[in-house]
């Protein structure tokens, strides 16, 4: 049994950090909050660390952060030799962000590992991306992307850029386990790292080719584009705002007004609690500036630039915002009306997407000629396909991968969804149709005309605490020995958490019901939610 007040005294007595020691001494007495803080460890998974900031184990601080990185670094030693033991780094705007990654950065120097790191904030896809072109033998990107400011993460990347799979979380988890935060952590400072060239800035031209690697993903050989559109972009304070506008600009989209108050980064989000694209809470700032300016088309991407969501004008001049799933319902149509129009379609072309996505979007790709490939909840599970298409020598048979929260990838490059890839692909597709006089609400009617139109939502249910993690786990339990759910009778269910259809055992529980309307209930992965996706056939 865990004891929650001596962990506590532990910590009190050890904690030399100001604002966490005084915490502890705030909460003294309060045996709820001392409860919530010290319960377990925070959760280290495929998704390595996320949660709120603050002193306690459940928490995300200098030491839990430290403690995973020296199980990380534990890790990279026992399965890398010489050379071979690099890390690279990347971290957001969140608070605590740039700490968190220079700690981890000098544990890693520490231990005889040399590390590289960003210079300034950078997208979790970049991460990706020098994990490979640096030869890395890991990755970490401190971030917790579209979560509320009051979070922050820790997300670990094995060597071919993609987050860390079940067997490589297992065997780091085991190392940060045997590790005691205060007295098995070695630690050298960032300024001491760096200056005895352990831990050495990424170049700048490390950058500049992952833009140019975005840029060949263009499918509009020769075509036609209208590229005058007024653009209205925000970044939400995150990370995106270089290589956004700077791929834009690029590529000549020149007229783009970048939302000024959500430009620069900033972890507390004054503008946007929430700075979650999918959300319409968070782009209320961005839809004023576009109907303000008269825009075209207004596009968001997370604070780590992994996500991207946007909202385009209807007959009526308002706008509309799209779901991740239409989004992706309109690229994968166009990516495949593009490759067969000019001759790049592959061999045996793939579509990979999450369960938990709309089924139409395997209808549309199987109109094609695309072979849908469905994984789990989580786009390291996509990025873990293209790794083995790659393998099979394949790699090039990968078109688009896609899961209904946003997170897009056109190519092979980097193992991570990437909202950079994203922007520029659904400005080539708007600019592509634009040309023709054809909105993309257009086309996305076509679609529904001639697949049916598929309505899908999410709910969010909120379970804080120790007392919240039962109650999601007593509910998921109830749906499994459901025969009916929401008054509809069970046609077929699927546990996930058996292991089923090749994928690995997760908590996830997919039903038909009896009006052909599908429904999926699945923990958070990474907050305290519980989350139910529904799906339907509007009827006419």
């Amino acid at each position: 049994m865990r004891n929650v007040k001596e962990l506590y005294e532990i910590w009190k007595k050890r904690v030399t950090e100001k604002e966490l020691a005084d915490e502890l001494t705030l909460i003294s007495g309060d045996e709820s909050k001392i409860s919530d803080a010290f319960y377990r460890d925070l959760e280290f998974g495929t998704g390595g660390l996320r949660g709120v900031l603050g002193a306690g184990t459940n928490r995300m601080n200098v030491y839990t952060v430290g403690k995973a990185t020296q199980g990380l670094a534990n890790y990279v030693l026992a399965h890398y030799n010489g050379a071979e033991r690099k890390v690279a780094i990347s971290y957001d705007s969140r608070i605590n962000s740039r700490l968190f990654a220079e700690k981890a950065a000098g544990i890693f120097a520490a231990n005889g590992i040399k590390a590289f790191i960003y210079k300034s904030l950078m997208p979790t896809p970049c991460l990706s991306y020098a994990v490979r072109r640096l030869g890395c033998s890991a990755g970490v990107m401190v971030t917790a992307s579209h979560n509320p400011a009051k979070y922050n993460g820790y997300k670990v990347y094995g060597s071919d850029g993609c987050q860390i799979t079940e067997a490589a979380a297992a065997e780091i988890l085991a190392e940060i386990e045997r590790t005691d935060a205060f007295e098995d952590v070695k630690n050298l400072s960032f300024s001491d790292a760096l200056s005895g060239g352990a831990v050495e800035y990424i170049k700048d031209e490390v950058l500049t080719e992952f833009i140019e690697r975005v840029k060949q993903e263009s499918v509009v050989k020769g075509e036609t584009l209208d590229r005058s559109a007024k653009i209205v972009y925000s970044p939400l304070n995150g990370t995106g705002l270089v290589p956004v506008t700077r791929i834009l600009k690029e590529t000549g989209f020149e007229n783009v007004v970048v939302v000024k108050e959500q430009e620069q980064p900033d972890g507390h989000f004054p503008t946007c609690p929430y700075p979650n694209p999918e959300i319409r809470e968070a782009l209320t700032l961005g839809l004023q500036y576009a109907e303000n300016l008269g825009a075209d088309i207004l596009i968001a991407t997370d604070p780590d630039c992994d996500r991207v969501g946007i909202a385009v004008k209807n007959e009526k001049g308002e706008f509309t915002l799209l779901t991740g799933n239409e989004t992706g319902f309109l690229l994968i149509d166009f990516i495949c009306q593009m490759r067969l129009k000019n001759g790049t379609m592959p061999k045996n072309p793939r579509m990979v997407k999450t369960i938990v996505t709309s089924d139409l979007a395997e209808m549309i790709a199987t109109k094609y000629g695309v072979k849908t490939i469905n994984v789990l909840t989580g786009f390291k599970y996509i990025g873990e396909q293209i790794g083995l298409l790659e393998k099979n020598g394949e790699a090039d048979s990968y078109i688009f991968g896609f899961e209904e929260s946003y997170g897009y990838l056109t190519g092979s490059y980097v193992r991570d969804k990437d909202a950079v890839d994203g922007v520029f692909m659904i400005a080539e597709m708007f600019a592509y149709y634009r040309a023709k006089g054809v909105s993309l609400l257009d086309r996305l009617r076509a679609i529904y005309a001639e697949f049916g139109h598929y309505v899908s939502t999410l709910e969010c249910k909120q379970f804080e605490g120790a007392e919240g993690f039962v109650k999601m786990q007593e509910i998921m339990n109830e749906y499994r020995a459901a025969k009916e759910v929401e008054g509809k009778k069970v046609v077929s269910m699927k546990d996930y958490s058996l292991g089923i259809d090749g994928l690995p055992k997760s908590n996830v529980v997919k039903f038909v019901l009896s009006d052909g309307s599908t429904l999926v209930a699945r923990p958070s992965g990474t907050e305290p939610k519980l989350k139910i996706y529904r799906c339907a056939i509007e009827k006419e």
